[in-house]
């Protein structure tokens, strides 16, 4: 017997081997739909995808063979991955001074036939082998070589898509881990220059009402524009802190929520101002959702409505019905309207259509994001219908979610 060599590329071959992370997976069945097929084709009792590491040929699919693996220096596999030909054939080893006296051969499985395909990656890297064994010699025919050829690229491509799912699914989770880190420095972030923050608008304030007098105009205009940078910049620090903690409500179960009540605190928290008539239609009484999520969608949505609206006297429309199972939700204002161009945008973190709202105070565009995002994290969708001097009309679907208290009272 003479033991195979090394491939050439020994070290570049195994990272290569390595890379696809498959040794010593569990069976599968697209593996053995195709040694079954080469092993018919071939009309050879035992077929092989065979898969050689420094020590080891190990069999990921085994047609006909009751054994998992064999040492490499009996394996007639780590000779054909070093052959130049695109198809390795030994018609009786018995004869063949590399095998005659392989312990493969005298003893079980008796491999007096062997005809192995290299399985090679895109760098001509060969990782093992498809084979067929037969325990007599034999011929195979030009068609069953090329059936043979054939099946081979079929595990290849197997191992190529096994391999782009392994680095697909890591490429999530690494961006899932950053997303998350982002979000964890954001609400650190926003978390700790709040209190910094409403020192310098307290002592702002505190200077423009004790020391008014003691400064010049230039002077009272520049505590001016220290006070609007600081409440600028609150009212951003607070959108950040809604926004990354808005995966957090979702944890919450679900709550059947009174709706004629859900409509009065609504219309409460924003009762200071008298210009606004809100009005909630349903033929429901009642639904089932998580609580805290919906407060903060319907929340966002009527104050963004009011900021921005252009009348003396602001109406708001809330509609909710069911279909399935879900809840479709329309809120819808008389306010200006957005542009079809401008509709992509309003959803998207950090972008503003207007210099500043009706108060005359900048937006910082996280409201409407958190709200999409809260309404696709919890199985849904939201879509815009507007037009210039038409209004907005915001149509989102929620997924109902079973009851876990009794009914809630949004106050």
């Amino acid at each position: 017997m003479i033991a195979p060599k090394d491939h050439s590329k020994e070290k570049e071959r195994l990272a290569a081997l390595d890379s696809y992370s498959i040794l010593d997976t569990l069976p599968e069945e697209d593996y053995d739909n195709l040694t079954a097929i080469a092993a018919e084709i071939c009309g050879a009792p035992i077929s092989l995808v065979s898969l050689l590491d420094n020590k080891r040929q190990w069999f990921k699919s085994r047609h006909g063979l009751g054994v998992s693996e064999t040492p490499k220096e009996f394996a007639f596999c780590a000779h054909a991955i070093n052959d130049d030909d695109n198809i390795f054939i030994v018609q009786d080893s018995r004869t063949d001074e590399r095998f005659h006296d392989n312990p493969l051969v005298v003893g079980e499985p008796r491999v007096i036939f062997y005809a192995g395909v290299p399985l090679t990656t895109e760098e001509g890297l060969p990782m093992g082998t498809l084979c067929v064994i037969d325990h007599k010699p034999k011929l195979l025919s030009q068609g069953q070589m090329n059936s043979l050829k054939a099946l081979s690229q079929q595990v290849m491509n197997l191992l190529k898509l096994r391999k782009g799912k392994l680095m697909l699914e890591k490429s999530i989770e690494q961006l899932k881990e950053k997303n998350e880190e982002l979000e964890r420095f954001a609400y650190i972030a926003a978390h700790d220059l709040k209190s910094p923050l409403n020192t310098i608008n307290t002592t702002a304030e505190i200077f423009t009402e004790c020391y008014a007098s003691k400064f010049d105009e230039d002077g009272k205009t520049m505590l001016g524009f220290i006070q609007k940078a600081t409440t600028k910049l609150t009212g951003l620090i607070d959108g950040l802190l809604n926004y990354s903690k808005s995966e957090s409500v979702l944890t919450e179960g679900g709550s059947t929520i009174d709706l004629k009540q859900l409509s009065n605190d609504i219309s409460g928290l924003f009762s200071y101002d008298n210009s606004l008539e809100l009005k909630l239609n349903s033929k429901l009484k009642s639904i089932n959702t998580n609580k805290t999520a919906i407060q903060q969608i319907l929340i966002n949505l009527v104050s963004n409505a009011i900021k921005y609206s252009d009348k003396d006297d602001v109406e708001i429309q809330i509609e909710i019905c069911e279909t399935g199972d879900f809840y479709e939700f329309c809120v819808r204002d008389n306010g200006p309207g957005i542009a079809l161009e401008e509709q992509d945008k309003v959803f998207q973190i950090f972008k503003v259509l207007a210099p500043t709202d009706r108060f005359g105070q900048p937006g910082n565009g996280i409201g409407l994001a958190t709200v999409k995002k809260i309404i696709e994290k919890m199985g849904g969708g939201i879509h815009l219908e507007s037009g210039i001097g038409k209004g907005c009309e915001y149509n989102f679907t929620l997924k109902k979610i079973a009851c876990t208290t009794k009914i809630v009272q949004m106050a």
